[in-house]
């Protein structure tokens, strides 16, 4: 399980169980693609009269991702403008209907993904996610800067993998340090918004 997809699925299930509201996800991850294998989707999207992209529903969730695309093992050796070009088609060639909540999930980085997602979407808000390392923090501390240079608010951080919980007696061992983000929160006036065991 990709780890940087975790979060948009639970953020997906979180908003499906409180509140009805037509949701999509979208993979911008595209030379790592991880939405047909977590959503359990196997199939390529059908296209309408007026060449759209339909996309793939699974869990209540409108799904669109390279992956359906291109075969599983299949690798993506694309340079940044083909990387745009697959991106632009799949968030305005793509007949998504009425939706409330569009889930955007970028790859990490502060590369094509998020600078071509932030000028052709109007994002509401940039979640950051990061692992509590100091070389994953620093990524993550750019994020924050490249969307709040683009105008786009940062919603809060999110640590991920915050620590390992033995199976056998619960105790937790935090191998990656512990409170990264609280204290990266903390620095750049960010809510943290929660820690993932």
């Amino acid at each position: 399980m990709g780890l940087k997809m975790l979060l948009p699925l639970l953020l997906v299930k979180a908003v499906l169980a409180s509140l009805p509201l037509q949701v999509g996800l979208l993979d911008a991850d595209v030379h790592g693609p991880s939405v047909p294998t977590m959503m359990k989707i196997n199939q390529k999207p059908e296209v309408t009269r007026d060449l759209k992209m339909i996309p793939i529903e699974n869990y209540g969730v409108k799904c669109m991702s390279m992956g359906f695309l291109v075969d599983k093992d299949a690798p993506i050796v694309w340079r940044g403008p083909m990387v745009m070009s697959a991106l632009q088609k799949m968030s305005r060639e793509v007949d998504w209907g009425s939706l409330d909540i569009l889930v955007v999930d970028m790859p990490p980085g502060t590369g094509d993904a998020q600078l071509t997602m932030s000028q052709k979407l109007q994002l509401s808000g940039a979640l950051i996610v990061s692992t509590p390392q100091d070389v994953a923090l620093i990524d993550a501390r750019r994020g924050v800067r490249m969307f709040s240079k683009v105008q786009v608010p940062i919603l809060g951080l999110v640590e991920n993998m915050s620590c390992f919980k033995c199976p056998h007696c619960g105790e937790p061992s935090f191998i990656f340090g512990m409170g990264g983000a609280r204290k990266t929160a903390a620095e750049m006036g960010l809510q943290l918004l929660g820690e993932d065991y």
